[in-house]
C-alpha cells in the first residue's frame, strides 16, 4: 500500500550546518505519527521540507506516491490543498475576527461565500468546544487555550486529508494541554486524517501517537509503536522520554 507521506534519503544543510542527514520516514494513511527530539534536532525543517517551504538538498519526498520535491509553486497547490496545519503559538491573524481566521483559506481560494464561511467557522468552533459567541471576537480577546482551539478549528476547516501539528501544547498549562491533545485525537478521527506531530512534550506523545519516531543529529534513530516507547531499547530515546540530564544526549544539556 502506498504511504500517505514518504521520505527517503532526505538531506538538508544551511551553510556548514547539516540539519537533515538522510531521513527515511513513512506515514501511513490514517496514522498518527509523532516525531520527538530536542530543540534544533531538525523537527521543524522536516515539516517545512514536506510542505515545500524548504527544498531538500537531496532525497525523495512523496505524497500519495507523487514526488513533490521538484514541483513548481503552481504544481504544488493541489498537494497543499490536502494539508491542514496547527502552527506553534497558533499564528492567528490579529486583524481578523475569529471566524475569518478559521475560514481564511476557504475565503482566499473562493471556495465559499462569506455567509457560508461564517457558518462553517461556527460549526468548527463547536468541534473544538467553543460557542458561536466566540466567532466575532478578535484573537487578542481570547485566552491562550482558546487561541489554540481556534487554531485547531482553522487547521480542520477544509476537512484536510493530512494535518501537521507543530508543538501543539506549547505555552499551555498541563490541564489545557490535555484538553488540546484530546481535541486533536477527536478531530483527527472524525476526519479520518493522517497526522504528523512534532513535539518534545511526552504527555502529548502518549495521548496522540499511534507511532513515534525520534530524530537526533538529523537522523531518525528509532521508530516504533507508541506503546513500546518506554521499552525502546535505545539509550537516546530512553533518556529523552524520561527527561534525564545524564545519558548519551549531552550537547543539548551542557
Amino acid at each position: 500500500m502506498t504511504a500517505k507521506i514518504e521520505l527517503r534519503g532526505v538531506h538538508k544543510s544551511f551553510g556548514k550546518k547539516k540539519v537533515l542527514d538522510g531521513i527515511d520516514l513513512s506515514v501511513e494513511k490514517g496514522e498518527s505519527l509523532v516525531v520527538i527530539g530536542g530543540s534544533g534536532s531538525g523537527k521543524s525543517v522536516l515539516i517545512k521540507s514536506i510542505l515545500g517551504i524548504v527544498t531538500p538538498d537531496a532525497g525523495s519526498i512523496t505524497i500519495d506516491g507523487q514526488e513533490v520535491t521538484k514541483l513548481s509553486f503552481k504544481e504544488r497547490q493541489p498537494i497543499l490543498a490536502k494539508f491542514g496545519m496547527l502552527f506553534q503559538g497558533g499564528a492567528l491573524f490579529d486583524s481578523l475576527p475569529v471566524w475569518e481566521n478559521i475560514a481564511f483559506a476557504l475565503l482566499q481560494n473562493n471556495k465559499v461565500d462569506r455567509k457560508q464561511a461564517r457558518e462553517l467557522a461556527i460549526e468548527k468552533l463547536k468541534s473544538v468546544g467553543l460557542g458561536a459567541d466566540v466567532a466575532n471576537l478578535s484573537p487578542s480577546e481570547l485566552s491562550g487555550g482558546m487561541q489554540k482551539r481556534v487554531a485547531l478549528a482553522r487547521a480542520i476547516a477544509a476537512s484536510p486529508e493530512i494535518i501537521f501539528f507543530d508543538e501543539p501544547t506549547t505555552g499551555l498549562d498541563p490541564i489545557m494541554a490535555d484538553v488540546i491533545n484530546g481535541l486533536i485525537v477527536e478531530c483527527s478521527k472524525e476526519l479520518g486524517a493522517t497526522t504528523l506531530t512534532i513535539t518534545h512534550d511526552m504527555a502529548s506523545v502518549r495521548k496522540i501517537a499511534t507511532r513515534v519516531a525520534m530524530i537526533y543529529n538529523g537522523k531518525i534513530i528509532w521508530h516504533g509503536d507508541a506503546k513500546t516507547i518506554d521499552h525502546s531499547g535505545n539509550d537516546h530515546v530512553d533518556q529523552f522520554v524520561h527527561g534525564r540530564a545524564e545519558g548519551p544526549i549531552t550537547a543539548a544539556v551542557r
